[in-house]
């Protein structure tokens, strides 16, 4: 594809501007981004990469203020947006730029509807066209400038074969009669936006806090928000100050010395020198707070079902795993646990009833809708 070996790199509003302006033509593009949170404390998005049937072109959001004129051609409903695995690009451009993605289409998603065991960019391009993509780049700080020629090389082809996919995508699910699924899908997908977690405990973000009593759930606390803090000041992912399952190890087991600390498995000399001291002090300190004060893992309240739910919700699990093995698709890609459990909680009567449960997707409502009331009935 010689068109997209040497991409335009956008460095400035003028050329952003041109470049929307030739856009605003198309009714495909394909996008792809790159952040930088596996370098930097506040994660940010480094670099856009646009392609059409004609061009490949990168944006550098870096080298400049604002993304409005692009915000527009996102805006256009008029335009069909394509991703792979659009979740955190969509959360990113929201944050980051305000930007709204509207008449998204995304290949994974569509992969999986197709009944696609393996769904990530790398496997669907080999299998369909038979490229190997280099992931050398996956992991680069993308926030450095200038940027290497593998790197832009790298940025492109993420986006160089996405409408080449797409096309083939779309045609196979209409085949089957699913692209309306996989649209349905994508415009909840668009929605998706970064959760405003300040004012919550860090502890609420860690793996298998939920199973921690409330004294280590107040060590890990107090362990979170100081490599929290060390993190922010040196401008590093936190991982970087110090691993999750090292912070499990000291939370649970709550060293009260420096000698305990280095019995630690995984505690390095490094880190005793570093901060031995801080870290036995933030220790002792949480061991101390009394009882009443400690904080509790947060519970919702689920009342106990009945036998008769609890039969329902066995059938409609056994319906899910048949109904899935003749589609070909996975078993949580065409009912969720979580939406299984509202049937059953709700106990829909007819096909006017399951409208209104929350979780259930019009696709899901008008494909399946006569079985599943059918069966709880």
């Amino acid at each position: 594809m010689p068109l997209h070996l040497h991409p335009e790199i956008i460095t400035d509003r003028r050329n952003l501007a041109l470049l929307v302006g030739r856009l605003e033509g198309e009714s495909l593009i394909a996008f792809d981004l790159e952040a930088d949170s596996l370098h930097h404390y506040t994660e940010k998005v480094c670099l856009i990469q646009i392609s059409t049937s004609s061009e490949s072109v990168l944006i550098d959001p870096l080298a400049f203020s604002g993304l409005d004129t692009l915000a527009v051609i996102m805006a256009d409903a008029a335009i069909r947006k394509v991703f792979h695995g659009a979740d955190y690009d969509i959360r990113s451009l929201h944050r980051d730029f305000a930007v709204d993605v509207q008449n998204l289409f995304d290949t994974m998603i569509a992969s999986q509807f197709l009944g696609e065991k393996e769904f990530g960019l790398a496997a669907v391009l080999k299998k369909r066209f038979g490229v190997d993509l280099d992931k050398k780049y996956q992991k680069a700080d993308w926030s450095k400038r200038p940027l290497e020629k593998g790197m832009i090389s790298y940025a492109v082809t993420d986006t160089s074969l996405l409408i080449d996919l797409y096309l083939q995508l779309e045609q196979e699910l209409r085949k089957l009669g699913r692209l309306s699924w996989v649209e349905e899908e994508c415009a909840i997908l668009s929605r998706v936006r970064v959760a405003d977690r300040e004012k919550d405990p860090l502890f609420l973000r860690f793996k298998s806090s939920s199973r921690m009593d409330p004294l280590t759930l107040q060590v890990l606390e107090g362990l979170l928000n100081f490599r929290d803090e060390k993190a922010r000041l040196r401008d590093i992912p936190p991982f970087k100050i110090m691993q999750n399952e090292l912070i499990r190890e000291l939370a649970e087991r709550k060293p009260q010395t420096t000698y305990d600390l280095e019995q630690v498995p995984g505690f390095s000399p490094k880190l005793a020198d570093r901060f031995g001291r801080e870290l036995v002090a933030i220790i002792s300190k949480s061991c101390a707070v009394p009882e009443s004060r400690l904080p509790r893992y947060p519970r919702q309240f689920r009342p106990k079902r009945t036998p008769l739910q609890e039969e329902n919700l066995k059938l409609l699990k056994q319906w899910r795993e048949k109904k899935a093995m003749t589609l070909g698709l996975d078993a949580g890609i065409l009912a969720n646990n979580a939406l299984l459990e509202m049937l059953v909680d709700i106990m829909p009567k007819n096909t006017d009833d399951l409208e209104k449960v929350p979780a259930m997707r019009n696709w899901q409502r008008l494909q399946f809708g006569a079985e599943i009331v059918a069966l709880i009935a």
